[in-house]
C-alpha cells in the first residue's frame, strides 16, 4: 500500500443512528489511523435522513464506505470490525 501525503476523503453511508453505523464509524476510524494517520477526512451520510444520497455512487447497501480521493474510487461494504482484513478502499492505492 502507497498512502503517500494526499488528503483521503472517505464517504461512509449509513441508516441511521445505530450501533452497526456507529461501529462501522469507529472501526472506520482505528482503520485510517493505522493506515493513513492524520490525512483522511470521514463524511457520514445518513440515508434515512438524506436517500436522494445512495444514487451518487450506487450504494446498495449500508454501512459503505465509499474514498472518494485519492482517486480511483474504492468501496467497500461492513462494519470493518474484521482486524485480520484491511478494506478494499485502503489497498491497490
Amino acid at each position: 500500500m502507497r498512502a503517500g501525503r494526499e488528503r483521503w476523503l472517505l464517504k461512509l453511508y449509513v441508516a441511521g443512528p445505530g450501533v452497526s453505523s456507529m461501529r462501522a464509524r469507529q472501526n472506520l476510524e482505528r482503520f485510517c489511523q493505522i493506515h493513513v494517520p492524520g490525512i483522511y477526512r470521514i463524511e457520514v451520510i445518513d440515508l434515512l435522513s438524506q436517500p436522494e444520497l445512495a444514487r451518487e455512487h450506487e450504494i446498495v447497501a449500508v454501512p459503505t464506505v465509499v474514498r472518494e480521493e485519492p482517486v480511483p474510487i474504492r468501496k467497500a461494504v461492513g462494519d470493518f470490525s474484521t482486524v485480520e482484513r484491511t478494506p478494499a478502499i485502503f489497498l491497490h492505492y
